[in-house]
């Protein structure tokens, strides 16, 4: 168990990892128990001397290997490319096992299902990770696996035959090479995901409070002192109000009947609406200012600060895939700050912010995954929508919305009339929509452009009342030509971030948010500049990579910065 353990390249190692315990690994035919107190460090040592190819699980792994800072690039996740080849978000080892093999959910074994009564059933050796009728033990997923040496070397050699079935079905696909690739990024980005849920994002913990205490009050001392502290923020409204009277704020169907009583006749309370308003009706500013305030209260109060904030960052649960079409998310309100609160977003004192953001991403990668020529032509610039609106001689916020519209399946409002334009000019990339739109409606699952399955779901409006089937039809098509688009862009962006993050350790920088199509990099200040030109020249990168056509131009603003609240 001792003698040197060398790994090449192209090699292709499975590890399972018990703190305390040691480390099994697995390559090809062969296996190493390795028994250590300190797994981590001699895994550390592996990935630090060698580059093969990491295999392991899912999560639990890799959180290991995040909170112990191993920068490996090249790994392979388990459970997140069963997500990848199957759709959906959630999913288990015993799922994931059960799939590979043929075996029927229905009859996964559950931990402690078998009583005295029981006691006939072939249930095997208790020592062998798989029982007789080909399911893992429940009791090895659940943490026995991590017993001993020789039982994490089984669980390597299990995960390495779970990976090579998985290759299997990739290479059976209909572009398995690009499959492949997908499957390698969204393992890496699942561990930049584990990462940043350790490190957090850096937070101005005394400005947090003092804008929590200007929006929501001091912090309360009992639940009446908070009851008070509601009926104050409430009163800024209901002072408004002729005569003064009690009303729920928070109950949107009462909000609406107050503004009727106060001459208000409109369809909805939606805020958009409410802010046309808002200059001149003193009841409507301060309904919109209390808004801002409840939420702040309720969501990113002081429980909130209490929660998840620690050691000067913000620390979330951050997830590589949102089940529908696979874009990034986060817990603990990562994904959701208001932008009032982004001024607390601050960078640490000697660091910096590298703040970029994909320019017009969505109708850039329509351009790439339908290979339209008239469409790839109109992202050479930096605004993609002025040609546009120049070749259906329309104004260029048409064109956008237009654009945006088709992608989104809007068929009515102003940007209608121009669809006729986009379907005349650009057939190609319009046609690949309208296709996947028809899928949707159709209840047949659709493929991203790096082959993640979005499943379409066929249980809803199938109760014989046809203008509800219509209508859920209609609202499938238009889920499946956005997630098409939408769930091919968050690959590209996930590219990107993987091609960042794999950059910025040689700059002692770290990747701190992924919002959507945003990046923000935390970094020492004497090299925020070099990053900023790092994080540039990455889109390039990415798109070297992902983009199925090679002439589509990918652009990003770039910005240097010490508050979140500076970007433009």
């Amino acid at each position: 168990m001792n003698q040197p353990i060398d790994f090449e390249r192209h090699d292709v190692v499975a590890v399972a990892i018990s703190p305390g315990i040691g480390l099994g690994l697995a390559r090809g035919e062969d296996r190493w128990a390795i028994r250590t107190a300190d797994p981590l460090a001699r895994f550390r040592e592996l990935a630090s001397s060698s580059d093969p190819r990491w295999v392991w699980w899912g999560r639990e792994t890799t959180a290991l290997v995040a909170d112990a800072g191993i920068g490996i690039d090249r790994c392979w996740d388990i459970l997140v490319v069963h997500r990848l080849l199957n759709g959906g978000w959630r999913t288990s080892v015993a799922e994931v096992w059960a799939a590979l093999q043929g075996l029927p959910l229905e009859t996964l074994p559950k931990m402690g299902q078998l009583g005295l009564l029981d006691a006939t059933a072939e249930e095997g050796d208790q020592h062998d990770a798989v029982m007789p009728d080909g399911h893992l033990r429940p009791e090895w997923i659940d943490g026995g696996f991590g017993q001993s040496p020789e039982r994490l070397a089984e669980w390597a050699a299990l995960a390495l035959d779970a990976a090579r079935l998985q290759d299997n079905i990739i290479e059976a696909r209909s572009d398995p090479s690009r499959l492949l690739s997908t499957a390698r990024s969204e393992s890496a980005a699942e561990l930049l995901c584990a990462e940043m849920s350790t490190t957090g994002l850096p937070i101005d913990t005394p400005a947090a409070v003092d804008l929590i205490t200007r929006f929501a009050g001091p912090p309360p001392t009992s639940w009446a002192h908070e009851d008070a502290i509601r009926a104050e923020r409430d009163a800024v409204v209901l002072d408004h109000l002729t005569p003064r009277r009690e009303v729920n704020l928070r109950n949107p169907a009462e909000v609406k009947r107050m503004l009727e009583l106060e001459g208000f006749d409109l369809p909805d309370t939606r805020a958009w609406r409410l802010e046309e308003l808002r200059e001149t009706e003193p009841l409507i500013d301060a309904l919109l200012t209390w808004r801002k305030a409840e939420r702040i209260a309720t969501t990113y109060g002081y429980r909130w600060l209490d929660e998840h904030v620690s050691g000067g960052r913000l620390r979330g649960s951050w997830s590589s895939s949102d089940g529908a079409a696979g874009r990034m998310t986060a817990s603990a309100g990562l994904h959701n700050l208001p932008l009032t609160m982004r001024s607390l977003v601050a960078a640490e004192p000697g660091y910096r912010f590298v703040r970029a953001d994909l320019g017009q991403i969505e109708p850039r990668v329509l351009a790439a995954v339908s290979g339209d020529r008239a469409l790839i032509e109109a992202t050479q610039g930096n605004d993609l929508y002025s040609p546009i609106a120049e070749r259906l001689g329309i104004t260029r916020e048409l064109a956008k919305l237009a654009v945006l519209g088709a992608m989104y399946g809007a068929t009515t409002g102003e940007s209608a009339g121009a669809l006729a334009g986009l379907q005349k000019n650009y057939p190609v990339a319009m046609g690949l929509l309208e296709q996947a739109a028809e899928s949707g409606r159709r209840s047949q699952d659709i493929f991203t452009s790096g082959g993640r399955r979005v499943r379409m779901s066929a249980d809803h409006g199938q109760d014989g009342n046809l203008d509800r089937a219509v209508s859920v039809a209609a609202a499938r098509g238009r889920y499946a030509r956005n997630a098409l688009i939408q769930g091919s862009a968050a690959e590209f962006f996930k590219v990107w971030a993987i091609t960042v993050r794999r950059h910025a350790r040689a700059l002692n920088a770290e990747v701190v948010l992924c919002l959507h199509d945003e990046l923000l990099v935390h970094v020492p200040a004497e090299r925020a500049d070099e990053a900023a030109l790092m994080v540039t020249n990455a889109v390039g990168e990415a798109a070297h990579y992902w983009s199925p056509e090679p002439n589509v131009r990918f652009v990003a603003d770039t910005q240097v910065m010490e508050r979140w609240s500076e970007a433009k």
